[in-house]
């Protein structure tokens, strides 16, 4: 699944904004309309762009505090991974989870109105998980994110 130049090129001008129009990709990586979007669907066939996310500010939904929560679950096993996971995903706090090697077994991102719900988001619903044997709580102070990541380049190029 080797991306060239002019997929790369494509790809960095919908990173900045996937809002940009195929015009607009197209006079910036310098093909026509037509080349563009064939590319950018093509792009989008192979799997390699999954769609486009909506950037909210927490704090303006009233979600300021975030956290990210690391779980450990007993037994380690796949059904119990997998539930857990499923379980987690759902609730409405949750941002992200992370499967993980380690200590942890997981990495929960979330984002709460205050203090309280957090405390409430560990002690009332995860610790209340019959496999969950250790939780540990770290306060995000600020989460900058790389929206922008540039693919690796063709082996030998």
């Amino acid at each position: 699944m080797a991306l060239d130049e002019l997929d790369t090129a494509i790809l960095r001008e919908l990173q900045s904004d996937a809002r940009k129009t195929n015009r607009e990709v197209a006079a910036a990586v310098g093909v026509s309309p037509t080349t563009a979007l064939d590319r950018t669907r093509a792009l989008r066939r192979r799997g390699v762009i999954r769609g486009a996310i909506l950037d909210v500010d927490l704090a303006a939904i009233g979600r300021p505090v975030q956290a990210m929560i690391a779980v450990r679950v007993q037994p380690p096993s796949r059904p119990v991974i997998e539930s857990f996971r499923a379980w987690v995903s759902a609730l409405p706090d949750t941002l992200g989870v992370y499967v993980t090697t380690g200590s942890e077994d997981f990495v929960i991102h979330v984002a709460v109105p205050d203090n309280n719900a957090l405390y409430a988001v560990v002690i009332d619903k995860l610790t209340q998980r019959p496999e969950v044997a250790d939780v540990r709580t770290s306060i995000v102070f600020e989460h900058i994110t790389n929206t922008r990541i540039a693919p690796m380049p063709a082996p030998g190029s």
